[in-house]
């Protein structure tokens, strides 16, 4: 009697109850994670689907028009405190990208409860080149596990994360001695065909039956070409951990991807690498290799860069056998 009393339909009210009801922030996550698959990169879309079915778990069975940005701005927080700032905002984007999603296909939300939340510090373009002793610490602690391989063939190979992460058997020809990284699979979306050394090769893990990814516990994906190696951060922190057990206090703060940056600077100041040599081990297309140039420099210089690698490999195995003083550093 009192909502009719204030002009309101009382079925209509609890039908309105029951719809909102059933927008549960999973539903409409499921919802536009299947209009995103349809339109996103696998990488991309891999990368939202974690946020949203991952960092946001929390908020799943709240209705989306129940979350505020009280409930935003903590989660936030929660997750830059877990996972860093960098993926708190990534977590945010995806979250943001979905409720503008659900809004354009109708979904009468007032408006983004993203909107308005704090965006966590993002840190400025990464510059860090390690240290030799700091090399030498992170190759000492890296264990004789999938992650450990990893980190110990970035290092000697100077690619991304996720190209060693993903790495298929397929791409491999060990009797060539040579790693052929699809177009697919690359940032610059150029087939890219890397020399390994000996050093590299002996990181391999053994194949394993009905598995097309050398690395990661996962189900084989056929046509999934960023399917591999999962756990990133948990592992980075076990390795971390190890690192300031036997250094008796941690390394500064270091990505994975700051091994590319510090074998291809210590490749060429060290080691006297040619600067497009070391472009085409990173698979760069600028400097020598850019523009009109590029287009006519078809060289693969693949004996140059499998001497430069391997004299990379020697350097690094004296950095991993011998401890270096500060004076080194």
């Amino acid at each position: 009697m009192g909502l009719v009393a204030n002009g309101k339909d009382p079925a209509d009210e609890k039908a309105k109850a029951r719809l909102q009801a059933a927008d549960t922030l999973l539903v409409i996550a499921d919802q536009y994670l299947r209009n995103a698959k349809q339109r996103l990169k696998p990488r991309t879309y891999s990368e939202i689907e974690r946020y949203l079915l991952a960092s946001w778990k929390p908020l799943h069975p709240v209705s989306v028009f129940q979350i505020t940005r009280r409930h935003i701005s903590a989660r936030i927080a929660e997750i830059a405190s877990a996972h860093g700032s960098v993926s708190a905002a990534r977590a945010r984007t995806a979250l943001s990208s979905m409720f503008n999603w659900a809004i354009r296909e109708g979904l009468d939300i007032a408006a983004n409860p993203v909107l308005g939340t704090n965006r966590p510090a993002q840190p400025g373009s990464r510059e860090r080149v390690l240290t030799e002793t700091e090399l030498s610490a992170i190759w000492r602690a890296c264990g004789d596990d999938d992650y450990g391989r990893i980190v110990r063939l970035l290092l000697l190979t100077a690619q991304r994360r996720d190209e060693v992460g993903s790495l298929q058997w397929a791409e491999l020809d060990t009797g060539l001695e040579l790693w052929t990284l699809p177009a697919a699979r690359t940032k610059n979306h150029r087939e890219h065909l890397l020399p390994l050394v000996p050093a590299a090769l002996a990181l391999l893990p053994p194949r394993r039956v009905g598995r097309d990814f050398l690395f990661g516990d996962g189900p084989r994906r056929s046509g999934d070409p960023h399917r591999g190696f999962s756990g990133w951060s948990k592992s980075k922190a076990a390795l971390d951990a190890r690192i300031a057990e036997a250094a008796g206090e941690p390394l500064p703060h270091w990505t994975v991807h700051d091994l590319r940056r510090s074998a291809s600077t210590l490749m060429a100041d060290k080691l006297g690498v040619l600067p497009h040599i070391v472009e085409a081990i990173l698979n760069h297309v600028s400097g020598h290799r850019a523009g009109v140039a590029g287009v006519y420099n078809r060289a693969r210089y693949a004996t140059e860069m499998r001497e430069a690698l391997q004299r990379w490999a020697w350097h690094v195995e004296v950095l991993s056998t011998h401890k270096l003083g500060k004076a080194a550093a």
